[in-house]
């Protein structure tokens, strides 16, 4: 017969999983990737390094999971934003204002999620990320040529390009703290999705 693990047993196993999973993230944004061994991790949450290879099979299916749970929060936060009433460039700069203000707040778990150097398994997280940020701003866009507020344009595209310059852009600042460069991102968002009669708010 097999062996079935009690109501108990199986509470324990996932408050240790969940305890593993908050300590992998606290390292990943002091540390990084880099920083994010699973001795390390372990030593984090309190618990032997075998306990952390019994949840996940080694550090890049750790931090797979880590960043779905990142992103997920993150990209709820972008979207909760841009939501909001306004016209179409407002929705898109509440997402590129919203995702860098939060970048800026963990400048370190913002360059892990972005741009270090990862294993494959994360990096397609990584494009994961990326799309579900782009699915958001095309929407908005989609929404503003359907109202005659921008341009006729590909929604996809836009959003696919502005998305990348977030990320590219993003770097600096993440690694310097300077901030400078955001205001002039926006601008370039608004240049960009093309609003009728060439409106450059970008606050």
């Amino acid at each position: 017969m097999p062996y079935r693990r009690t109501p108990k047993v199986q509470q324990r196993l996932d408050e240790q999983r969940a305890a593993i999973l908050d300590a992998a993230a606290e390292l990943l944004a002091e540390s990084g990737y880099a920083g994010c061994s699973m001795a390390a991790v372990a030593a984090k949450a309190g618990v032997a390094t075998g306990s952390v290879y019994q949840h996940f099979p080694g550090k890049a299916d750790l931090v797979v999971e880590l960043f779905r749970r990142v992103v997920t929060r993150e990209v709820d936060a972008v979207a909760a934003a841009a939501d909001r009433p306004g016209t179409a460039s407002e929705r898109v700069l509440a997402v590129v204002n919203t995702f860098a203000g939060r970048a800026l707040k963990a400048p370190r778990l913002a360059y892990a999620l972005l741009a270090e150097p990862v294993d494959a398994p994360i990096e397609t997280e990584r494009l994961v990320f990326r799309q579900a940020f782009r699915d958001i701003v095309a929407r908005h866009v989609a929404d503003g040529v359907r109202a005659g507020e921008l341009t006729p344009q590909d929604p996809a595209i836009t959003a696919a390009g502005l998305v990348g310059a977030f990320a590219e852009v993003l770097i600096g600042p993440l690694t310097s703290g300077d901030a400078a460069a955001i205001e002039e991102l926006c601008r370039f968002a608004v240049r960009a999705i093309s609003p009728l009669g060439g409106s450059d708010a970008h606050t």
